[in-house]
């Protein structure tokens, strides 16, 4: 059944079929953006174990480190994954299925880019500046993501909805 969002009349004069069309583009282009982000991320953990200094990292340090590796690796897979299935189900006239679900994937991989960016800046103020700059910075960083990545969307949505 289709939502609000399907059915409102956006004023554009395109077949269910285009609109599909132009709302994968769209979410392409938008896994595209978040792809840099991890990568630029996940290049830079990458590195750090060829680093001199990175011998001295404790416990909590190598744990957290790791798990933004692994962050990384699941958050690019997720990005991957509408590719992948737009692969396997091309040519099946199952566009709009496709299109919802990838929808759904890059909302996950958004949240793991965020997680990922607060991991990430945690090791670095933790290493650099101790563990209470690395909690705090993390902290700091995670509440500001959700403000930005998830707040202000969900005001927008509802704001729209009352126009």
């Amino acid at each position: 059944m289709p939502n609000a969002e399907e059915t409102r009349n956006d004023g554009r004069d395109e077949t269910f079929d285009e609109k599909m069309d132009r709302n994968w583009a769209e979410l392409l282009q938008e896994l595209r953006v978040l792809q840099t982000g991890v990568q630029i991320l996940a290049g830079f953990l990458l590195t750090l174990p060829f680093q001199s200094r990175f011998e001295t990292l404790d416990g909590f340090q190598l744990t957290l480190y790791l798990s933004n590796v692994v962050l990384a690796a699941l958050t690019t897979a997720l990005i991957l994954l509408p590719v992948s299935a737009h692969r396997r189900l091309f040519r099946k006239g199952l566009k709009d299925t496709l299109v919802a679900s990838a929808d759904r994937i890059a909302k996950v991989a958004l949240a793991g880019v965020a997680l990922l960016s607060v991991g990430t800046s945690s090791l670095v103020f933790d290493v650099t500046a101790g563990r209470t700059a690395g909690l705090t910075a993390g902290g700091a960083l995670l509440a500001l993501l959700l403000i930005l990545l998830v707040l202000i969307p969900n005001r927008l949505r509802r704001k729209a909805g009352r126009e």
